[in-house]
């Protein structure tokens, strides 16, 4: 028996990327989605892509009043949180303001869903952090301690909110829009290196992020726990 039949999910960062992939796998599961972005022009083209009947809302998570009146507006049964947008580098060349850009975006944007949220008894919360909370990288240092930082909160609020079960999702190296900015050559040049190193010797598609992550809404004694999905990359 499919267990998200008209189940409502709300996917936060739905427009693209790992979150779209999410919405498609819990509405081909037989779920209400709900996708969220600030990336207006991106909602109803994802929406469509989706289907079932999928709603498209606006939404910056560094807006509280909005975060409040969308998350606790209504019930859900599962919220997944993939929104972030994280400047990078070595800390002494990315500036203040663009490590709080980061810290606001992927931590605290999760953090005010989150708090917000009305998720009935049973359902779940998952968040996407990243393999380098485990796998530290000198170029990216921030971004590890923001996964870790989300892995923490997790635990934390597995507590809190019990028994609404709360858990993360950790992807590694994903080919997703987020490496766009890379010309095509260079792009495939970084994907072939990386999936050189990696155990599974390939990189991850956002179907493998999305397969996790409703894993872990659907398992109904997983809480408190955080979903490695990066090819082996944490142990290479």
């Amino acid at each position: 028996m499919n267990t998200f039949t008209d189940q409502h999910v709300l996917i936060v960062g739905g427009s693209s990327g790992i979150g779209l992939a999410t919405a498609k796998a819990f509405a081909n599961a037989g779920a209400n989605v709900t996708i969220a972005s600030r990336s207006a022009g991106k909602l109803q083209e994802a929406a469509s892509l989706i289907g079932h009947g999928a709603q498209a809302v606006e939404l910056d998570t560094a807006d509280n009043a909005a975060v409040e009146a969308l998350l606790g507006g209504r019930t859900w049964d599962h919220v997944v949180v993939s929104a972030a947008k994280t400047p990078g580098g070595p800390i002494r060349q990315l500036g203040l303001e663009g490590a709080y850009a980061a810290m606001e975006s992927k931590f605290w944007g999760a953090y005010r869903v989150a708090r917000a949220a009305k998720i009935r008894d049973g359902g779940s919360l998952t968040l996407v952090s990243g393999f380098l909370a485990v796998r530290p990288s000198a170029t990216s240092v921030l971004q590890g301690a923001i996964n870790a930082a989300l892995e923490s909160l997790v635990r934390g609020l597995a507590l809190e909110f019990s028994p609404v079960r709360v858990n993360a999702v950790s992807p590694g190296v994903i080919r997703t829009p987020l490496w766009n900015g890379m010309d095509e050559a260079t792009r495939s040049a970084f994907f072939a290196t990386a999936a050189g190193k990696l155990p599974a010797k390939r990189v991850g598609e956002a179907e493998d992020i999305a397969n996790a992550v409703l894993y872990a809404a659907g398992t109904g004694f997983t809480t408190g726990s955080t979903i490695t999905v990066d090819g082996g990359g944490s142990i290479a």
